[in-house]
């Protein structure tokens, strides 16, 4: 009953407080502005070096061309085997610089390396932003020990509100049933402290910046 009584006490100064609203007395602050500092370099630049601070790799490609050569270069360097895509334009671009690929369900489980693209890059966080409505679903972002992100410049957002009202924007009424931020390969230090990592998804994760100028 006491508890009771405790509780009715502590709403009723809430709900007498929302009532009884009071001028903001620290009128002098601006809430406003940003918190953050502007940016000290462009933001594919900004977006690299804060990626590379978790463990992420960093790809620049100028062109397409490029593009297909260091994918050559990073399959033919870690020796994948079995590289897994869904996506028609990557698969395309496999195609054309020759690499050997599969998109069948029943290849998934020997999958070594999953390709994708995203749907935002945010250069504050060094953060890729995924959701489900893209080709590749929701597997190929958390199953592959390796992950690959392809991504154009013009992906590349500020901060993550950003991101969030292009998805508003981009998806309408219809917005996907999940929308995920990654930031870095998976890791843990649960166990004794120590840090163990691809413990909930990849262990590597590169993203592939194509210009588009």
């Amino acid at each position: 009953m006491q508890e009771t009584t405790s509780r009715e006490k502590v709403l009723k100064k809430i709900r007498n407080a929302l009532i009884s609203k009071k001028e903001n007395p620290f009128s002098s602050l601006d809430f406003e502005s940003s918190v953050y500092q502007p940016f000290a370099d462009s933001l594919d630049v900004t977006f690299a070096l804060e990626f590379t601070k978790v463990s992420g790799k960093f790809i620049y490609c100028e062109n397409d061309t490029e593009l297909k050569g260091n994918l050559v270069s990073l399959i033919g360097e870690n020796k994948w085997e079995h590289v897994f895509c869904l996506d028609s334009e990557i698969k395309n671009i496999l195609d054309k610089a020759g690499i050997s690929f599969s998109s069948d369900d029943a290849d998934f489980n020997k999958m070594q390396v999953g390709i994708t693209r995203c749907e935002y890059l945010i250069a504050r966080l060094g953060s890729i932003m995924i959701s489900s409505k893209q080709t590749s679903g929701r597997r190929l972002n958390v199953f592959p020990e390796s992950h690959i992100v392809i991504a154009q410049t013009s992906q590349i957002v500020s901060d993550l509100k950003d991101a969030l009202n292009n998805i508003k924007e981009k998806y309408n009424n219809n917005l996907p049933s999940l929308v995920s931020v990654i930031t870095g390969p998976s890791r843990t230090a649960d166990i004794e402290k120590t840090l163990v990592m691809g413990a909930h998804g990849p262990k590597e994760l590169y993203v592939f910046l194509v210009d588009q100028e």
